[in-house]
């Protein structure tokens, strides 16, 4: 079996990295992007805002873990729903419907996906950060990306009824 080799170190201090503003909602620092580990994995920081969700989702190629640092959101885990707050970690198989609500005032996640499959759809659902402009949340733009650069597929809203 062959062992892959990463191009090059990756070293970044806690602000360094792109910022970018995710349509979904909540600012994501890209520390380390899928062309930087040759495909290997690609992972962000996923600052949030209570009540942000997700559409019920799936990856249908890659593991996606999510290690909340601080907060707390609400998973929801093909039928199932379980409250994970800091410390806490999910690793939602590839081709598992899955979807989060951020419950907390606010929530930070650390978000991996193995391989780094998706990068595409997320630069097509976001811009640069800008710190003085409000984000805007636009699903349309979700859905559309998700259908441009694959990576996800959108199965339906957010499963959590009243909740969100």
């Amino acid at each position: 079996m062959a062992v892959s080799k990463l191009r090059d170190a990756i070293v970044r201090a806690a602000d360094e990295g792109d910022r970018r503003w995710f349509f979904g909602g909540g600012a994501h620092r890209w520390m380390a992007t899928a062309t930087e580990t040759d495909g290997a994995y690609l992972l962000f920081e996923d600052n949030m805002e209570q009540g942000k969700t997700t559409p019920l989702h799936l990856h249908p190629e890659a593991d996606e873990s999510m290690y909340v640092l601080d907060g707390r959101i609400l998973m929801y885990l093909d039928g199932e729903q379980r409250e994970v707050g800091p410390g806490g970690l999910v690793l939602v198989p590839r081709g598992m419907p899955h979807a989060f609500l951020v419950v907390s005032e606010t929530a930070r996640v650390l978000c991996l996906l193995t391989p780094g499959i998706g990068q595409e759809f997320y630069w097509g659902a976001s811009e640069p950060f800008d710190p003085d402009q409000p984000g805007v949340v636009d699903f349309g733009r979700i859905h559309a990306s998700a259908q441009a650069n694959g990576g996800i597929e959108i199965l339906g809203p957010p499963p959590f009824g009243s909740k969100g």
